[in-house]
């Protein structure tokens, strides 16, 4: 197996058009078309976990957080980051991150997080924006079904809970061919009055050059008419966050005391209490500052997430509580949900939990 088809399953289970524009996903060091010895799955491509993956023969590493980020001018080894590359080049190691692929999915990050505090009733809390788009276009009634099927193949048609949606009008459809076309009904330079159905489909954009190539590969006609419009609505299944529901509430105390233990957390800072029982919780795993906004929009009684500073536990406003739960703790079983997935999609191969600890925050 090359590591190239291990990367197609990755990107099944993230794929790299959900990430955001600021990240970098994806394969990051290597060569895809090398036989894959073994995957060795962490959550920081470290130093340590480059001779972790050399000691179990594993030469793909698959990391949550991408250990290259910005830019490097020069490779020299003076810093971490630097070291890891060097010795992954040198081991002839691949390394692949997931990151906010996974974030933004609506069973990755967010969703892992959720179901270890056990919270029910879960969606998106921060949908993604500017992702939709529809697709406009125009056949006889003969070909429309083949026409809509492959489009719900290739992946169009998919709103929020529903598959195979599309909209069907009839009409009248007219054109003229010149010396240099094939008409499918009438002649050159004959106006042709034929009864069409428009066929409407959204889609998601990143899908936009694999409809195109369906719709051409299985439309009647040799030009094919069509449009494709972005649309402004929400995905209301891709995004940031999660918000969910306990089934029975419980005080802040005993809810800050759970989440302590399911998470594996050392120390929690929050904010004030409330004095509110705690029912519906918002999470977003890793740095989120920017969503305390949301989840007081979305009704949360309490909003776990990981980086605030001092003054945005002020934002807290007395309508919930706010805490402060640690990085890797809010993403500690992210590398648990890789593992098994793969295992799942690639059998009779070795597939690695990492045993390194990379969680650069100690706790006296």
């Amino acid at each position: 197996m090359k590591i190239k088809e291990i990367l197609l399953v990755l990107e099944e289970m993230a794929p790299l058009a959900y990430a955001e524009d600021f990240d970098n996903v994806g394969l990051l060091v290597g060569d895809q078309n090398t036989e894959a010895t073994g995957v060795l799955v962490c959550h920081d491509a470290l130093e340590n976990v480059i001779d972790e993956a050399i000691t179990k023969k594993c030469n793909l590493v698959v990391c949550f957080h991408p250990i290259l980020f910005s830019g490097l001018k020069k490779i020299t080894g003076k810093n971490y980051v630097e070291r890891s590359i060097i010795k992954a080049i040198k081991n002839d190691i691949a390394i692949y991150a997931v990151h906010t692929a996974l974030d933004n999915h609506q069973n990755g990050v967010n969703k892992i997080f959720c179901d270890a505090l056990g919270l029910k009733n879960t969606k998106v809390l921060i949908p993604k924006q500017n992702f939709i788009r529809k697709l406009v276009t125009y056949t006889i009634p003969e070909n429309a079904e083949k026409v809509r099927n492959a489009l719900f193949d290739a992946g169009a048609g998919n709103i929020g809970n529903y598959e195979d949606c599309s909209f069907n009008s009839k009409g009248i459809g007219t054109y003229m061919g010149n010396e240099n076309s094939d008409p499918q009904l009438g002649e050159r330079f004959e106006f042709v009055e034929t009864a069409e159905i428009k066929i409407e489909v959204t889609f998601e954009k990143y899908l936009e050059s694999k409809i195109l190539k369906t719709l051409f590969s299985n439309h009647a006609y040799e030009e094919v008419a069509y449009e494709i419009y972005e649309l402004q609505n929400s995905h209301q299944n891709i995004g940031l966050g999660m918000i969910g529901e306990f089934e029975t509430p419980m005080n802040e105390k005993a809810f800050l005391t759970a989440v302590k233990q399911k998470m594996e957390a050392e120390g929690i800072r929050h904010s004030a209490f409330t004095g509110k029982p705690i029912k519906k919780v918002a999470v977003l795993g890793g740095s989120g500052s920017y969503a305390i906004k949301n989840a007081i929009m979305a009704g949360a009684d309490a909003f776990l997430t990981a980086d605030l500073k001092y003054h945005q536990f002020y934002e807290a406003e007395n309508q919930l509580l706010l805490a402060d739960i640690g990085h890797f703790e809010s993403e500690r079983y992210t590398k648990n949900y890789i593992v098994d997935y793969l295992r799942k999609k690639i059998l009779n191969f070795a597939i690695i939990l990492s045993e390194e600890n990379t969680n650069p925050v100690k706790y006296l």
